[in-house]
């Protein structure tokens, strides 16, 4: 019973304050896999993004149904999920009374310029600490050692074929399947 009340403490607190969507959730999870590592390790949440990811639905609810499914089976997936999707339903139908009666408002308009710049930034710490779990090694000493330098070459490849004219319309399958194969023949 006490892994169920965690898990919904957990994830309730991930759902309410992971502003900005799925990978907003990232640190969330990541301290999650520090304070429960029975639950989840670092190395498996780097896994679990991966698959989550390359599947459909959400980043955060994937891994909510999954983590809660192994901490307590089909129950723990459906509490987990409903833990993290809750909060996030309540805020948008209270947003969206507020935003029908006040939406011509100059500080509706205002509230609504500082979040981008916000969630942003949560995204983009999200990002990092993907590319981080991704590309640095975690060891100490010099460059060569901190750096998975196959890993870091597929990301710059990855990013500049996201970004060029002939490649960039590609749907984003297409570059996840590429990355699994190169990493199945470079043995990453």
């Amino acid at each position: 019973m006490t892994d169920i009340l965690w898990l919904i403490y957990e994830f309730f607190k991930a759902g309410l304050f992971a502003v900005g969507g799925g990978l907003a959730t990232l640190p969330f999870l990541a301290r999650m896999a520090e304070s429960h590592p029975a639950w989840f390790t670092t190395e498996m949440l780097a896994n679990m993004v991966a698959i989550s990811e390359s599947t459909p639905g959400p980043l955060g609810v994937n891994m909510a149904t999954y983590v809660g499914y192994t901490v307590a089976g089909i129950p723990g997936g459906a509490i987990a999920t409903l833990s993290l999707v809750a909060p996030s339903v309540a805020i948008i139908m209270l947003i969206y009374r507020v935003l029908q009666q006040y939406k011509n408002s100059a500080a509706v308009k205002s509230i609504f310029g500082g979040l981008r710049p916000a969630v942003t930034g949560l995204i983009a710490a999200a990002g990092f600490s993907v590319f981080r779990m991704a590309v640095l090694t975690g060891e100490t000493g010099s460059l060569a050692a901190l750096v998975n330098w196959k890993a870091l070459a597929l990301f710059a490849a990855l990013l500049a074929g996201t970004q060029w004219k002939k490649t960039k319309g590609f749907h984003p399958v297409l570059f996840i399947a590429v990355g699994a194969l190169v990493g199945l023949l470079a043995s990453f």
